[in-house]
């Protein structure tokens, strides 16, 4: 195949040739510090970087470029997104699925998870229970299976949970991630109100990629790779990419990954809104350490900050995979966005699921609250946000990256953020949170940087206080 950046073909934009060919240029060049100094200067531009130079500074071993790579990354996610965290949770409508994915422990031959499907009645109430957290940010998932989840029962759900308003709570955003489609079911998806359609391509190399998805629609490789294109063609313009590290060669993945951005920005002028970095975990019936391609969180680390280095204008999401401690140290490297008290089972926020069942995706490496996620974040200085404004404003693709490569996003979505704070904070918080918010809102005023709109910020957070809700630029 020849690599063509502009195709329509997944086996020429994410082309297996050109992936060996520029891991074979950063074997040949990994101890060139000149030529990595020029990669580093070319980075602070805050313009990005190829796959080729961006695979360049992940294999870099010289101890001094790499603080400086961790030291802009940090400074670009800064740049770009400011001390902003945004929060949303997984909402699993059902683990029903027909693919024999071997990692994944919804696999069709799976005899030991328990399946289970929501009602919209058991959907309600679970948005409730995530409501009554202070959520307003959710990611829709469920298993392929046309007949248990067609996509008109994907719709049905979406309406349900927007319909739902309970005391102060309401969802303002529901992105989904559910399998590859066609262009028609994503308008459909479009017309329903969406925010992101998330899909993970779990592996980038077509030949593992078919070993791992041996049976079910899901062993397309093609078909599954060119989703986001049939996405944005169906009028979804804000799109979310993701692997599953340690399936396959970390660095095959990481040139893959940046090759798609490179392709959807190609084609369409707009990159991807967010980018995930889940690594595989213990699941039911799955066992991690049968696959032996497994990251360090030493290189998991540093993948985080050279995807945000070549990316820079992408949202990054780390889940609740992850442990407290490497969630932490991946807010530091261009993280922007985190899910809180997330659930990965079908249910389970309203009513937990009894010890004899288990529904769940994967494990969770970090069970806190929401309340004390939030208030860890706070202690660190970031500002949590449950902003939903871009969407809701039209500020979506290429409208959303022309803010935010132009930093301008500060005018509007630190103060969304510090608005929906100031709800969380009036509605859920714990004593202790609320104390350390209001003061982390007080000073974090001065950095709105137009008078004008700090006047209104200002306005705005006494009204919330007084019973009134959902102000946003």
């Amino acid at each position: 195949m020849v690599y063509n950046i502009k195709s329509a073909k997944a086996e020429e934009f994410i082309c297996h040739e050109e992936i060996l060919d520029s891991l074979a240029y950063a074997d040949a060049n990994k101890d060139n510090l000149e030529l990595i100094d020029k990669i580093i200067e070319k980075a602070k531009q805050r313009k990005g970087l190829l796959h080729r130079e961006a695979l360049l500074l992940l294999d870099c071993k010289d101890e001094k470029r790499n603080q400086e790579i961790f030291t802009l990354a940090e400074q670009i996610k800064k740049d770009f997104y400011g001390n902003r965290i945004v929060l949303f949770a997984p909402l699993y409508l059902s683990n029903y699925c027909v693919n024999g994915c071997v990692y994944c422990p919804y696999h069709a031959k799976n005899q030991k998870i328990t399946r289970k499907k929501m009602s919209q009645g058991e959907i309600r109430q679970e948005v409730i229970a995530l409501q009554d957290m202070g959520h307003k940010r959710l990611a829709l998932e469920a298993g392929e299976d046309p007949i248990n989840n067609p996509i008109e029962y994907i719709l049905e759900s979406i309406k349900t949970i927007y319909s739902i308003q309970h005391k102060n709570g309401a969802i303002r955003r529901v992105n989904v991630n559910i399998a590859a489609t066609t262009v028609d079911n994503y308008r459909k998806l479009k017309d329903a109100g969406i925010g992101t359609y998330i899909l993970f391509q779990e592996t980038y190399n077509k030949e593992s990629y078919e070993k791992l998805h041996p049976t079910g629609p899901k062993h397309n490789y093609c078909w599954h790779t060119e989703a986001m294109d049939r996405a944005m063609e169906g009028g979804i313009d804000d799109v979310g990419l993701g692997v599953l590290y340690g399936l396959e060669s970390y660095r095959y993945e990481f040139v893959g990954q940046l090759m798609h951005a490179e392709h959807l920005e190609a084609v369409f002028g707009v990159g991807p809104h967010t980018i995930s970095v889940p690594r595989i975990k213990k699941a039911e019936g799955i066992d991690p350490n049968s696959f032996d391609n497994g990251v360090d969180d030493d290189t998991f680390a540093k993948i985080i900050a050279c995807i945000r280095i070549a990316v820079p204008y992408t949202g990054m999401i780390i889940s609740t995979r992850e442990s407290p401690k490497v969630r932490e140290r991946a807010l530091h490297l261009g993280v922007s966005q985190i899910s809180g008290a997330s659930k990965t089972s079908v249910g389970g926020y309203a009513n937990p699921e009894p010890e004899d069942e288990n529904s769940a995706q994967f494990d969770i490496s970090d069970n806190r609250t929401l309340d004390e996620i939030i208030y860890w974040l706070m202690k660190m200085g970031y500002v949590p946000s449950f902003c939903t404004a871009c969407y809701r404003e039209g500020r979506t693709g290429d409208r959303f990256m022309e803010l935010c490569k132009s930093k301008q996003i500060q005018n509007c979505c630190h103060p969304n953020a510090l608005m929906t704070l100031k709800e969380y904070l009036v509605d859920y918080a714990s004593a202790a949170t609320k104390e350390l918010g209001q003061a982390l809102i007080a000073s974090e005023l001065g950095s709105v940087p137009q008078e004008k709109v700090r006047e209104i910020v200002q306005k705005h957070l006494g009204e919330i206080e007084k019973g009134k809700r959902d102000f946003y630029f």
